[in-house]
């Protein structure tokens, strides 16, 4: 099977600096960044106006690949069915999705750079700026002329989405008393945000709001629809060979483990399952305003699903979304019956085998709903309705009064905790796909015979919390002058959850000289309750830490690996303005960038759950496997649709890419070793404390243990230990009741209430 490494953890292209050449490449980079400025305000720049005024694409179709999209989108145009500006978009509403689709064909098949940055000028004034936004951003992922270039940070170019509202609300308080009175000697302003459960909290899991309103978290799964979009077809776009069906899965299976990790540093445990006829437990206030002043929807507690509340003083007439309730009821029953039967209609009325090497990824694209799904019209959108009910959303009096809920954009959704109830009852799907048709691995399956992994060190882990700074102008109205010299600024600063840099080291002895590719796995050990989770109820919850290829030496090997140096996860972008700056500089030579401008991941910053004074603990499964490379031209820069971005030719998520059945052998095989360590968490001014203090501190908490040195479990040890673990474990481990709310700028709690450890 050619599935491998997602890109959900952004591999090869974070370690990369990409050159982007030299004069019209850099200033193609600066035309981008323009496009982006003040994206809900009309653009003042001289040229901009112009090209806006003067330019007509409907008259320049043999400039375009395809004129039927200049068409289809003209069409729109001339006959006033287009959205307005200052109207609010929504990619999962139909109407709003349709002219999206048109206006990114626009974009894409323009013929050169030339006629796609003039339809992109035009389009920046005259088009609804939400769409505007959405079409060109994927637009210049897609296109083979741009896709090397960067974008801007979503939450600079539209914080409305990621901050608060009091937040936008100060900046602009802050703007309308500027008035341009501080001339030359004006160093901006910076605004401190919080997190939403501060102010008010509906509900206890609002206290991951630290984890779940961040922006990097946030950004990184809007990338990825921006590189994977759910309506795209495959065929037509080229994404055939990334095995969109199977990434589908893995996305979530992993954004869920993550968010589980998170749960059990905060005393929470598995995600909750929902029923669609039960109220819905979890309430949730976004604390989010739209651009227009309206507010997000807000779901009370024990909120009723079913269409009458939600229709309540609407006309059902032909909008779909009014019969959601019965849709998803309908989409599920079919999802399930093709699990239980092995097989899938076509649009035909022919019938496909479910249980073959590629049923997964065909399973995939059925649940997602996108155009590679084998009969999109009979299996639907589940998540599209789902979202619309989760969401709570009203039923809009047209698409062009719509009041979408934060389950309706990328941007919002991961803020939501009904998102993570919605995909861990997909994902079950998927589970169930899989019992039925895999067999489960045995230790012929999982041995790299003449390889043996002899110990795993890893540092003290360590996690803190340190102020971040993002630029915030664009949430603020600017006059023709202050767009043009950047005379304004505003900055947001808010606390985000970071770790101390480590390292880990893996010993390895290979009877041979070989290629390996090496495999690290994160997992939570024990839940809530202090109880251990056995594999066979937890291999679903390892997130894929870290992805390599090693060439191993004949003898002893010791591979050593910085937290800053893998390649899994991405650093946090750069900002607007820097990235704006640093163009205009480099003009007359080459320009260069990180790759992680260029792809999407997973933020560095939450590379380790938050954990607690105490400690949390947490176990690593390091695994050596033989190379499969994946057969595929590798660039500095990945192109959805090749595969360039994969690390080998192994099921995604392996071996975790099925139930575990046979637990021990995940233990006892030599090529694999497990390790138990904790996660602690500190103030940022304690980071840095000396070894000195550190003991002293020790001293004085003696319930604390420091794991750092303490021998851990290998293969032959770990039936022994556990039974004694576990009886520690109960007689030691008492929890402490959280008060809600509490965690918002997240403090330690300085005593041994936190946990008393064996």
């Amino acid at each position: 099977m050619r599935f491998l490494l997602v890109a959900l953890l952004a591999g090869l292209c974070a370690a990369v600096s990409v050159p982007n050449g030299t004069g019209y490449q850099a200033s193609r980079q600066k035309e981008i960044y323009r496009l982006f400025k003040y994206v809900n305000q009309l653009s003042y720049y001289p040229d901009h106006i112009e090209i806006g005024k003067s330019y007509r694409f409907y008259e320049n179709k043999p400039e375009y690949t395809k004129p039927e999209a200049v068409e289809e989108f003209y069409n729109y145009w001339y006959y006033g069915k287009a959205l307005q500006r200052g109207e609010i978009f929504s990619v999962f509403y139909q109407e709003h999705l349709k002219q999206a689709i048109a206006l990114f064909k626009l974009f894409y098949y323009a013929n050169t750079w030339e006629t796609f940055y003039k339809t992109a000028v035009w389009a920046r004034n005259n088009v609804n700026e939400g769409m505007y936004l959405y079409s060109l951003s994927v637009a210049l992922i897609h296109r083979p002329d741009t896709y090397y270039y960067a974008l801007p940070p979503i939450y600079e170019v539209y914080p409305y989405y990621f901050y608060n509202s009091e937040v936008i609300q100060e900046a602009q308080f802050y703007k309308q008393m500027y008035r341009g009175q501080y001339g030359a000697q004006y160093n901006g302003k910076t605004i401190y945000a919080n997190y939403s459960g501060y102010y008010l909290n509906l509900h206890p899991e609002q206290s991951l709001s630290y984890f779940t309103e961040d922006v990097g978290i946030n950004s990184f799964y809007y990338y990825y629809n921006l590189y994977y979009p759910y309506w795209m077809n495959g065929e037509e776009f080229n994404l055939k060979y990334d095995n969109r069906g199977e990434l589908f899965y893995y996305m979530y299976q992993q954004i869920l483990a993550r968010y589980h990790l998170e749960r059990i540093s905060n005393d929470f445990g598995e995600i909750s399952v929902y029923n669609w006829e039960v109220p819905f437990e979890t309430g949730y206030y976004p604390s989010l305003t739209y651009p227009s002043g309206a507010q997000f929807p807000v779901r009370p507690n024990y909120a009723h699903l079913y269409e009458y509340f939600y229709n309540y003083g609407q006309k059902y007439g032909s909008n779909k979304y009014a019969y959601s309730y019965s849709y998803v009821q309908d989409y599920e029953r079919r999802i399930r019956d093709a699990i239980d039967s092995g097989y899938v209609m076509t649009k035909s009325g022919q019938v496909v085998e479910l249980f073959t090497q590629e049923g997964i990824n065909t399973l995939g694209n059925l649940i997602e709903g996108n155009p590679d799904s084998p009969y999109y019209q009979y299996y639907g959108a589940y998540q599209v309705f789902a979202r619309h009910l989760l969401g709570y959303s009203f039923t809009p009096i047209s698409y062009h009064k719509l009041y979408p809920s934060a389950l309706e954009h990328f941007e919002t959704c991961m803020r939501d905790p009904a998102f993570y109830q919605l995909y861990k009852k997909l994902i079950t799907f998927f589970f169930k796909f899989k019992a039925q048709h895999y067999k489960y691995y045995t230790d012929r399956d999982l041995v790299y015979e003449g390889v043996e992994v002899k110990n795993v060190e890893f540092d003290r882990l360590v996690t803190y919390f340190d102020y971040y700074y993002a630029d915030l102008s664009s949430a603020v109205y600017v006059t023709p002058e202050e767009f043009v010299q950047d005379s304004f600024k505003v900055q947001v600063a808010q606390q985000r959850l970071n770790h101390k840099a480590f390292t880990y080291k893996v010993y390895v002895d290979s009877q041979t000289e070989t290629e390996a590719v090496v495999k690290v796995f994160l997992g939570p050990k024990y839940d809530e309750y202090g109880r251990y989770i056995n594999l066979t109820e937890n291999w679903m919850n390892f997130v894929q830490f870290d992805h390599f290829v090693y060439k191993l030496k004949s003898g002893q090997n010791v591979i050593t690996r910085n937290s800053r140096e893998i390649y899994n996860y991405m650093h946090d972008r750069t900002s607007y303005y820097q990235g704006y700056q640093k163009v205009m500089g480099v003009q007359e030579e080459q320009y260069t960038a990180k790759g992680n401008q260029y792809w999407f991941g997973f933020p560095q910053k939450y590379m380790l759950p938050k954990g607690s004074y105490g400690g949390v603990p947490y176990q690593f499964y390091v695994f050596v496997a033989k190379t499969v490379p994946y057969k595929t031209q590798k660039a500095d820069v990945p192109m959805v649709g090749t595969g360039s971005q994969y690390v080998d030719a192994y099921p995604m998520g392996y071996p975790f890419d099925r139930p575990v059945y046979w637990e021990k052998v995940f233990y006892t095989i030599p090529n694999a070793y497990m390790y138990e360590t904790k996660v602690y968490h500190r103030d940022s001014d304690a980071v840095n404390y000396s070894q000195q203090e550190y003991y002293r501190q020790k001293q004085y908490y003696p319930a604390q243990r420091d794991y750092t040195n303490t021998k851990n479990y290998n293969s032959q040890q770990y039936y022994q230990q556990q039974n004694a673990n576990q009886q520690y474990k109960q007689q030691g481990q008492q929890y402490k009741q959280y008060g809600y709310g509490q965690q918002y700028y997240p403090k330690p709690s300085y005593g041994i209430d936190e946990y008393f450890n064996y």
